[in-house]
């Protein structure tokens, strides 16, 4: 009788799991694991099946020599070309209202709102957001840093934990990403927020901090894909791409780099033209530049010492789950001498708390999956505070068959 039970409930939680799986798929949540911060809700980002199937495929131990060869590299270069310019025809209006209804867009958060205004898809793509609809967090108050972008984020405090964590190229450094060891020197090991766009994001970047141009830097490469999956495995997606980065001085945190990077699909990364010329004035939460058609990513990158990312960040980040947030939300604030830890600094922490005890209860049935967290805590234990913390992530983490 024992052996029956035993049988009949291995059977049942299999079953469970196809079911799980079924739903996901039908729902067409098949992309990396979000947490919602506005509302905390945790889910699967939407995304087209054929879409994450050829992730899969291209992006794999066995099959990564294939993307290194030449030959993919100028398909994904031809491509990109091909795509942008089919994207700026006017046929490809009529693409419009099929993404809007896929992806669940609220056009009353951009202008124009009436889809009928946009010529061509390109012009939807680059479409800019209602005035008000994105509040910059302590507008006034420069100690603090926000978001640059509609997006999906992670933190890190330095960058050897989000090599561990997070960027698996086997090449990836600061002075590979700027092309210069001498300028990385001054972010050795310095905190890094990455920011990763969605076709359906809106794609216009704004600047995290309150400071001067120092330099601006443009450099060709190649257009790889940059999913989660993509960063995950061993090709050097973010230093390969093509990309532009821009220095800010700033009085609060020193040196801050700003790097678009492009992507597979993404035509052309533009810097607006006050954020290339060195000795202008940025504020805080200003339009500095823009991707063109696709998939792309931000790097920002401080120097050690300098901020302390917002709490409810970086704990989901250490468990490899990407925050969903928008232009101008807090990404963090300026690190007291001494580097005195602080509590959670918004209101959209508290909230992202409070739902991960909900989200936790609902998946209570789900089971355990292996924490990554115990990469931050190298040379110490956790406080009980954050072995429960860690746990709800864990059990939330489940439901959603992290793999």
């Amino acid at each position: 009788m024992g052996l029956f039970a035993f049988i009949l409930g291995y059977v049942s939680t299999i079953l469970d799991e196809f079911m799980g799986y079924c739903k996901l798929i039908q729902n067409r949540e098949v992309g990396w694991p979000t947490v919602d911060r506005k509302t905390g809700e945790l889910k699967r980002e939407q995304q087209p099946i054929w879409k994450k199937i050829k992730l899969i495929l291209l992006f794999n131990p066995i099959a990564e020599w294939i993307d290194r060869t030449k030959l993919m590299r100028l398909y994904l270069h031809d491509n990109s070309l091909k795509e942008g310019k089919k994207e700026r025809s006017p046929r490809s209006k009529s693409k419009i209202r099929p993404f809007i209804d896929f992806y669940h867009i609220n056009m009353k958060e951009f202008t124009p709102s009436d889809i009928k205004e946009y010529a061509t898809f390109e012009d939807f793509f680059v479409r800019e957001h209602a005035r008000g609809s994105r509040p910059i967090y302590e507008e006034g108050d420069d100690s603090f840093a926000i978001v640059p972008s509609d997006c999906r984020v992670v933190v890190y405090p330095s960058v050897h934990l989000a090599q561990k964590l997070w960027i698996k190229g086997q090449h990836f450094s600061i002075a590979n990403l700027l092309g210069d060891p001498s300028i990385a020197e001054s972010f050795a090991d310095g905190p890094v927020a990455s920011f990763r766009l969605s076709p359906q994001d809106y794609h216009r970047y704004h600047a995290p901090v309150t400071g001067t141009v120092k330099w601006y830097k443009q450099f060709s490469g190649e257009y790889y894909n940059v999913d989660p999956w993509n960063l995950r495995s061993h090709i050097d997606v973010l230093t390969s791409n093509a990309r532009c980065a821009v220095c800010f001085e700033t009085e609060k945190y020193g040196d801050v780099i700003f790097v678009a990077i492009g992507a597979s699909d993404v035509g052309t990364v533009k810097f607006n033209e006050d954020t290339r010329i060195p000795g202008r004035r940025i504020r805080k939460g200003q339009e500095i530049g823009r991707f063109e058609f696709g998939g792309s990513s931000i790097l920002v990158v401080f120097q050690k010492g300098r901020i302390l990312f917002d709490e409810d960040l970086l704990n989901l980040s250490n468990e490899r789950i990407m925050v969903d947030v928008e232009v101008g939300m807090s990404l963090g604030r300026l690190q007291a001498k001494g580097g005195e830890k602080r509590g959670s600094v918004d209101e959209e922490s508290g909230k992202v708390n409070e739902k991960r005890q909900k989200v936790n209860e609902m998946h209570e049935k789900a089971g355990e999956t292996e924490t990554y967290a115990q990469a931050v805590s190298e040379g110490g234990k956790k406080s009980d505070s954050e072995k429960e913390d860690t746990q709800t992530t864990k059990k939330a983490a489940k439901a959603l068959r992290i793999t």
